[in-house]
């Protein structure tokens, strides 16, 4: 039986793919969280830590660990008030990071999977110019830099130990229970508040979290992983026009979409100091998946469609109780 350890594993990606790993016979899985969910799953054995520089090569959670899969991470915030925001990024991305992988490597692990961002790649591809694997990395905020540290210590340590390190690079996750912006705009479509988004021709990339979780699940066993770097999509792309559009199609609600021109979005944006929300309205994020498909012959198990649906489903039910 291969013991698998989670860490991360009460946050959106984390509950889901521990979800899908116990069911699965042949998997023993662990949790290493900062806080034991309100509902734990009786098949998980959960870790609590204050955070993971108490995490040493002989602390219970990963004694037998064969696998390591890293979800948990200082995140990205539009408006962070740190002081220093690269620094605190670092110490959470990077220093806890390596801590963990170097611990896990010296217990015995096999296998370490980092879940990092397409922000290593940078913050915007172009129309029809999608990033691959293989681009230079160009991250452009704290976040993104602090992922690019990260994947490079892992690199090392992976060539110090021969501990497999597996990087995946998603882009923006969405599903049921999804948060933040994702959550914003199908509240603004219930509400039927009017929406200046009608005549954007952007490319944007998104992931459904089970598509995620189930090339994570790939990524657990397959020997052609190893120590190999993966960006991952639902493999269709959307303009905001139409991902707004299908959004109110699936929550049975009107698309108010005026027709403003992206010109003039983007100025109006700029002037009141909200440049890096108008690039991601506006502006085209692509990934070439070619990679995780022809290497590990993975495909995505659902579509944009089928995943916006469980999500406005899911969000539907949670506001009727």
């Amino acid at each position: 039986m291969t013991r698998i350890v989670v860490t991360g594993g009460s946050g959106f990606v984390g509950r889901r793919l521990i979800e899908k790993l116990i069911s699965v016979a042949d998997y023993q899985v662990g949790a290493i969280v900062r806080q034991v969910p309100a509902q734990p799953l009786n098949a998980v054995v959960y870790h609590h830590v204050p955070d993971f520089s108490t995490i040493e090569m002989d602390h219970d959670a990963l004694k037998g660990a064969e696998v390591v899969i890293h979800l948990a991470s200082r995140v990205h915030v539009m408006n962070d008030t740190e002081v220093d925001p690269l620094g605190a990024f670092r110490l959470v991305n990077v220093g806890y990071t390596l801590k963990l992988a170097r611990s896990a490597a010296m217990a015995g692990a096999k296998r370490f999977i980092f879940i990092s961002s397409v922000k290593v790649n940078g913050e915007g591809s172009g129309p029809g110019l999608p990033y691959r694997e293989t681009d230079v990395p160009a991250p452009v905020d704290p976040y993104g830099i602090s992922k690019m540290e990260a994947e490079a210590g892992l690199r090392l340590i992976a060539a110090e130990t021969g501990l497999e390190v597996v990087i995946i690079r998603p882009v923006l996750v969405y599903g049921p229970g999804v948060t933040a912006n994702f959550e914003s705009m199908m509240k603004w479509l219930r509400r039927g508040i009017p929406l200046p988004f009608g005549a954007i021709h952007n490319r944007r990339s998104l992931i459904a979290l089970d598509n995620l979780v189930d090339f994570i699940m790939t990524c657990v066993s397959h020997p052609a992983a190893r120590n190999q770097t993966f960006l991952v999509s639902d493999g269709e792309d959307v303009s905001t026009t139409q991902l707004l559009q299908k959004l109110a199609n699936v929550l049975n609600s009107p698309a108010r979409l005026l027709s403003v021109p992206e010109w003039l979005l983007k100025a109006g944006a700029k002037f009141l100091g909200k440049g890096a929300l108008s690039q991601r309205l506006c502006g085209s994020l692509q990934v070439d998946i070619t990679k995780a498909r022809s290497m590990l012959d993975w495909n995505p198990v659902i579509s944009v469609d089928q995943g916006l649906r469980k999500t406005a489903d899911h969000f539907l039910n949670e506001r009727i109780k």
